[in-house]
């Protein structure tokens, strides 16, 4: 059967310093998995990425993963996927996952987490897509960063539409629920809280 949806996941390769890190990538993975939906991620078995993955599958969800040659080769890839895509380049990859993805969400993470959320934040400034991005701001992560936005709009570099074209939120629960909802690809009483 076609998932529902399908949300491409941006978080760290690392657990993070908080439990409440983990304990977000489970529930967010549970989301997918339970509501009939598909999990696009970087193809990672490591930290927040194998959590997201893991409770996905185990909540009967699909997970697609997009993986570069050189990290299958240090054993960072998840072989339990649904679909494990290996690419030659980082470039492919984030290229495939956008391409795969009706939604972005990014969790807590490192810089690869802040490229990929940033990247597919000026494609669609660009007009290069309409696909809803979220930030899942887990225990105050993006505060800094949100913060540092908000003080570039002031400064006249950002504009406040562009930061309207991402939506932030503190819990899985209304986000991502949103976020599919304005895919415009599942009815609301698909969507109801698990």
């Amino acid at each position: 059967m076609s998932p529902l949806f399908s949300v491409c996941v941006y978080c760290g390769s690392r657990p993070g310093a908080k439990p409440e890190f983990a304990q977000a990538a489970q529930a967010v993975g549970t989301w997918i998995g339970v509501h009939g939906g598909q999990l696009v991620y970087g193809g990672g078995r490591g930290g927040l990425m194998g959590i997201v993955a893991q409770a996905t599958l185990q909540a009967g969800g699909r997970v697609v993963g997009v993986i570069p040659q050189a990290l299958v080769e240090m054993e960072a890839a998840n072989h339990d996927c649904t679909e494990l895509h290996i690419v030659d380049t980082m470039h492919e990859r984030k290229r495939m996952m956008a391409e795969r993805a009706d939604v972005f969400l990014a969790l807590p993470g490192g810089i690869g987490t802040f490229e990929e959320l940033f990247e597919v934040w000026t494609w669609r400034q660009l007009g290069y897509h309409d696909k809803p991005i979220g930030v899942l701001n887990v225990e105050g992560y993006y505060d800094p960063l949100l913060t540092f936005l908000k003080a570039t709009v002031a400064q006249q570099f950002l504009g406040d539409w562009q930061m309207e074209l991402i939506r932030t939120g503190t819990d899985v629960l209304p986000l991502l629920p949103e976020l599919v909802q304005a895919a415009g690809l599942t009815p609301a009483a698909q969507l109801a809280q698990i």
